[in-house]
């Protein structure tokens, strides 16, 4: 019997130090692992190593790992990424979403988490265009406008503050995984701007109000105990 291939990682970073531990790791872990010690590398490896999936450090010298994902989505290449980002970094998260990334990972981090976050994103994107990558995401009757950040219940408008609207396109666009308070708290608020993870219950509550979602009974966003939230609808693009 042919054993099943294992999946291909491309990691960038342009610190040897990261890259010679969490390789090895990696490859441990069930991966198959090629290196770039930066975005142009990466850019150029790309084509040869058929990555199933990028990790990709944020912050390095030229291309970054910003422009990374923006260059790859330009060229129409849908190929998920994982950016790594500085905890503190609000703004560097959610200009990564906005480009295309597919998920980030705040530094420091378990070397296993970031095992988690890379089979759980190839779960989810295998064998088409991801869900981050698109324009509109809907489920059922909820749409929500990526681009204009807009969010419409059965037509209506759904008036919701930023911060709710960007947890809901988070949730949305990682249907059916559990995400823990602290991971979206650190995800969409950065620790500067939120102490404690009630604001994550808070901007929850407000989804479920405006949206008409039971919590008992929900169509859209589920508690899932001892674990956080997660979004059990069946989320489709366009």
């Amino acid at each position: 019997m042919i054993a099943p291939a294992r999946p291909r990682v491309l990691l960038v970073d342009d610190e040897p130090a990261i890259t010679s531990t969490l390789g090895p790791f990696l490859e441990r872990a069930g991966f198959e692992v090629a290196v770039a010690g930066d975005g142009e590398e990466a850019l150029a490896l790309h084509a040869s190593a058929r990555p199933d999936i990028v990790v990709s450090d944020v912050l390095m010298p030229g291309v970054d790992g910003r422009e990374l994902v923006r260059r790859l989505r330009e060229g129409e290449t849908w190929t998920p990424v994982i950016l790594l980002t500085q905890v503190d970094e609000a703004s560097e998260r959610a200009a990564a979403l906005d480009e295309g990334a597919d998920d980030y990972l705040g530094k420091p981090f378990l070397p296993s988490e970031l095992v988690s976050r890379i089979r759980a994103v190839l779960r989810r994107t295998m064998g088409g265009r991801p869900l981050s990558a698109s324009a509109q995401l809907t489920s059922g009757e909820l749409v929500l406008d990526r681009a204009a950040r807009r969010v419409r219940v059965s037509g209506a408008p759904a008036e919701l503050t930023p911060k709710a609207v960007a947890l809901l396109d988070y949730l949305m666009a990682h249907p059916g995984e559990p995400h823990t308070r602290e991971h979206l708290l650190s995800a969409l608020w950065g620790f500067e701007f939120a102490v404690t993870t009630r604001a994550v219950d808070h901007r929850v509550a407000e989804l479920r109000r405006v949206l008409g979602d039971d919590a008992q009974h929900p169509r859209w966003i589920e508690t899932v105990q001892g674990e956080g939230y997660r979004f059990c609808g069946e989320v489709s693009s366009a």
